[in-house]
C-alpha cells in the first residue's frame, strides 16, 4: 500500500493504517444492524462516512442511547415518507427523535384518524420491509430550495442553517449544522429515488435494521412550538432495536397508565382542575389536603432541626425587584403579564429568591450568623405553555418548599455537602432512594456573572457531587441565568426517572442586591447564596408519590389509616372504641357505619387503597379483638386489639409501606 493511496486513523484506542476511501463501516467492520453509525472525532456520522487522516473512530451501537436516536429518527422519515404517499398534499414539519420515540409534524387538511394511523403504520412496514438505503447529500442553500420549493416549512427552516444547533423544537436535526444535506430513501435494486427529507443525519444504513415500532397517537402542535404559528398534526411513535424491547416498553407506559396520577387524583378524591380556575391551578380536596398537609409539617420538623428559620413573603412585587434580579431580562416568558396599579407595574412572582434577598439585607449581619438558612413554602406563578401544563406535575401556580443558604467562601462546600445530604435523607423518608444527579452548567448566551466566577462555582458542585459516590450525569447549558445547579433525580417504582431536588451555587445575585456581612477583621464581604427546592414543587412532588405508589400511600401518608368494618350493625359500638383509642394515638380512622354488606365494605376500602382494616363480630367482641386485614387482602384473626393498635402506630412511626 503505497503512502499516497493510505491514512491513519485511530481505532478501539489503536492507530491502524486503512487504504484512502475505506468508509467508517468497514473500518469497523460493522455489520450495519448492530452497529448503526459511527462516531467520527465525537461527531456522528453514517456508516458511509468516508474516514481522513488521523480521525478517531468509535462504533455506535443499535441499542446505545445515540444508537436509539438514530433508529428512532430514521423511523421518522420513514413514517413521513408513508404519510406522504397516502395523503400527497401533506407538508412536512419537523421529525425529531425524541425520549423513547420519535415524532413527525403534518400541515394537513383534517386531522389524522386512528384508521388513518393503521394506514399509515401498515405503509410504514411495506417499506421497512422494502430495505430502503438512506443516503446523504450535501446541497447549497439555493439548490435545498429550489428542490423543497413546494415545502414551505422546510423552506423556513433553510433561513435558520447553523442557527438552530441548541433549538428545543427540533429544528436542529435538520439545520442545526453548518452545511445543508438532504437524505435520499432508494430503492435497493433500481437505486431511484423513492422519497427525501432536509435532514442532518445520521440514519441507518437501510429501512431493513428497523426491527420494532409502533404508531402511538396523532393531536395538534403549534410549528415550532409557538402559538403565533399555524396549527400542524403531530404523529407520535416509538421505536426500539428488538420486539422484546419494545414490548417492555409497552407494558411499562400500560403500568404507567394505571398510575397516572390524574385518574387516580380524582378516583381518590385528592384534588381536581375546576375550569373556572385555569389551566395548571389544582384544588387539593379534604384528603389530598390531608397528605399535603402530612409532607408540609414533616418537612417544617426537619428544616427546624436542621437550623432553618421560617420566612414568608407576598404574592406579588413591583418590577423594578425582578430587574434587580436579572428575571425580567432572563425569564420573562416565563412570567405572568404585569398588573398596573397605583401608577406602578406589578408581578406575580416567579421565584422567591429575590424576596429572601431583601430579608438579608433589611439590617446589618456579621460573619457570626451564617450559614443564615432561610426557609419558606412559598407559592410562584409562571406562565407555562398550554401544551406542556400536565397535571400536577407541570403546573402554573406552584407552592416551593424553598430555602436560600446564605454563607462565606470558606463555608460553602461544606454546607453543599451538608445540604445534599439533608436532601437525600428527606427523599428517602418519602420512600424514593433510588438516586442518580445532574449537574446542569452554563448557558453559552442566557447568563450573568463573570466565567471565573461561574468556573468556581461549577467545580465545586461537581466536586460535592462526587463526594456523595452516586451516578453524575452532565446537563450542559442546562444551569440557570444566575448560577449552575445539581438536580437529585429520582428513579420511582417502575424505573421512569423525575427531577425532584435542586441546588443551585449562586455568586451573581448577592452582587446585583449589594448583599454584605461583616466579617471577623472587620471587612465588609459579599455571601455566598445557595438556592435549594427539596420537593421542587409541593404540586409535583405529590404527583410523583401518587405515580411511585399508584396511589397505595405508605400508612403515614395515607389520608385514612384504619377502618373499621363491623359485620353486623351491633358490632359498630364496639369499633367505635377501638377507633377512640386509635386517635389518641394520633391515627386517622374512620367507622364504616353505611347500610352496605361487609364484602362490599371491604371491597370500598380496597378501591380507596386504606392500609389497614379491622374487622370485628361476636367473636372478636368476646376476645377484645380484631380481625386485622391488610391492603393486599392478608388477614389475621383474633388480633388483641392491643397488638393491632400496636402494629398500626408502629407502621405509621416508622414510616414504612404495608
Amino acid at each position: 500500500m503505497s503512502a499516497a493511496l493510505e491514512i491513519h486513523i485511530t481505532l478501539a484506542g489503536a492507530e491502524r493504517v486503512m487504504a484512502a476511501g475505506t468508509t467508517a463501516g468497514e473500518a469497523l467492520e460493522a455489520d450495519g444492524r448492530s452497529v448503526i453509525a459511527a462516531r467520527i472525532n465525537g461527531e456522528l456520522r453514517d456508516l458511509a462516512a468516508e474516514v481522513a487522516e488521523g480521525d478517531v473512530v468509535e462504533p455506535v451501537a443499535i441499542d446505545s442511547p445515540d444508537g436509539r436516536a438514530i433508529l428512532r429518527h430514521s423511523t421518522a422519515h420513514v413514517m413521513a415518507q408513508a404519510v406522504q404517499e397516502i395523503f400527497p398534499e401533506a407538508k412536512l414539519g419537523i421529525g425529531p427523535p425524541v425520549e423513547n420515540g420519535f415524532y413527525y409534524d403534518f400541515d394537513v387538511k383534517q386531522p389524522f384518524t386512528p384508521d388513518d394511523l393503521k394506514r399509515v403504520e401498515k405503509r410504514m412496514r411495506e417499506i421497512v420491509k422494502q430495505g430502503q438505503t438512506f443516503r446523504r447529500r450535501p446541497v447549497s442553500d439555493d439548490d435545498a430550495r429550489e428542490e423543497l420549493a413546494a415545502e414551505p416549512y422546510k423552506l423556513e427552516l433553510i433561513g435558520l442553517k447553523g442557527g438552530a444547533a441548541d433549538s428545543e423544537d427540533g429544528a436542529n436535526v435538520e439545520v442545526g449544522g453548518a452545511e445543508l444535506t438532504i437524505y435520499d430513501n432508494l430503492d435497493p435494486k433500481s437505486g431511484e429515488l423513492c422519497w427525501k427529507d432536509l435532514c442532518r443525519g445520521p440514519h441507518l444504513p437501510t429501512t431493513r435494521v428497523i426491527s420494532a415500532f409502533k404508531l402511538m397517537r396523532s393531536g395538534g402542535a403549534y410549528w415550532r412550538g409557538s402559538e403565533k404559528n399555524p396549527q400542524l398534526q403531530r404523529i407520535y411513535g416509538t421505536a426500539w432495536e428488538s420486539r422484546e424491547k419494545q414490548d417492555e416498553y409497552l407494558h411499562l407506559l400500560e403500568e404507567a397508565e394505571k398510575r397516572d396520577h390524574r385518574k387516580l387524583g380524582a378516583e381518590l378524591d385528592l384534588f381536581s382542575f375546576p375550569d373556572e380556575l385555569g389551566s395548571g391551578l389544582p384544588v387539593f380536596h379534604p384528603k389530598g389536603g390531608i397528605i399535603r398537609r402530612l409532607m408540609e409539617d414533616y418537612s417544617r420538623r426537619r428544616h427546624e432541626e436542621a437550623g432553618y428559620s421560617f420566612v414568608n413573603t407576598p404574592h406579588i412585587t413591583k418590577e423594578h425587584l425582578y430587574k434587580v434580579s436579572g428575571h425580567l431580562d432572563w425569564y420573562a416568558d416565563g412570567m405572568f403579564p404585569p398588573m398596573e396599579l397605583e401608577g406602578a407595574r406589578y408581578y406575580l412572582k416567579p421565584m422567591n429568591c429575590p424576596m429572601h434577598n431583601l430579608i438579608f439585607r433589611a439590617r446589618g449581619r456579621s460573619y457570626r450568623e451564617l450559614p443564615l438558612r432561610l426557609f419558606e413554602f412559598g407559592t410562584v406563578y409562571r406562565y407555562e405553555k398550554s401544551g406542556v401544563v400536565h397535571g400536577l406535575t407541570r403546573v402554573r401556580g406552584l407552592t416551593q418548599d424553598d430555602a436560600h443558604i446564605y454563607c462565606t467562601r470558606d463555608q460553602m462546600r461544606d454546607e453543599l455537602k451538608s445540604l445534599l445530604r439533608f436532601v437525600l435523607e428527606l427523599l428517602r423518608d418519602y420512600g424514593l432512594d433510588d438516586f442518580y444527579l445532574e449537574l446542569s452548567t452554563k448557558d453559552p448566551v442566557k447568563y450573568v456573572g463573570t466565567d471565573e466566577a461561574w468556573e468556581e462555582a461549577t467545580e465545586t458542585l461537581r466536586e460535592v457531587a462526587e463526594s456523595e459516590k452516586l451516578e453524575l450525569v452532565l446537563d450542559p447549558g442546562g444551569a440557570a441565568f444566575y448560577g449552575p445547579k445539581i438536580s437529585v433525580q429520582v428513579r420511582d417504582a417502575i424505573g421512569r426517572s423525575w427531577q425532584m431536588s435542586t441546588i443551585q451555587l449562586d455568586f451573581n445575585l448577592p452582587e446585583r442586591f449589594e448583599l454584605e456581612f461583616q466579617s471577623a477583621d472587620g471587612s465588609r464581604q459579599r455571601p455566598v447564596m445557595i438556592h435549594r427546592a427539596l420537593f421542587g414543587s409541593i404540586e409535583r412532588f405529590f404527583g410523583v408519590l401518587v405515580e411511585h405508589y399508584a396511589g397505595a400511600f405508605p400508612p403515614w401518608l395515607a389520608p385514612v389509616q384504619v377502618i373499621g368494618i363491623p359485620i353486623a350493625d351491633a358490632h359498630a359500638p364496639y369499633l367505635q372504641d377501638v377507633a377512640k383509642r386509635l386517635r389518641e394515638r394520633g391515627v386517622r380512622v374512620e367507622v364504616d357505619v353505611a347500610d352496605d354488606r361487609m364484602q362490599k365494605k371491604i371491597r370500598n376500602a380496597q378501591k380507596a387503597k386504606v392500609p389497614f382494616m379491622l374487622l370485628a363480630g361476636d367473636d372478636d367482641v368476646a376476645a377484645g379483638a380484631v380481625s386485622f386485614r391488610y391492603r393486599n387482602g392478608e388477614q389475621k384473626n383474633g388480633v388483641p386489639v392491643d397488638e393491632a393498635i400496636a402494629e398500626i402506630v408502629d407502621a405509621v412511626e416508622r414510616r414504612i409501606q404495608v
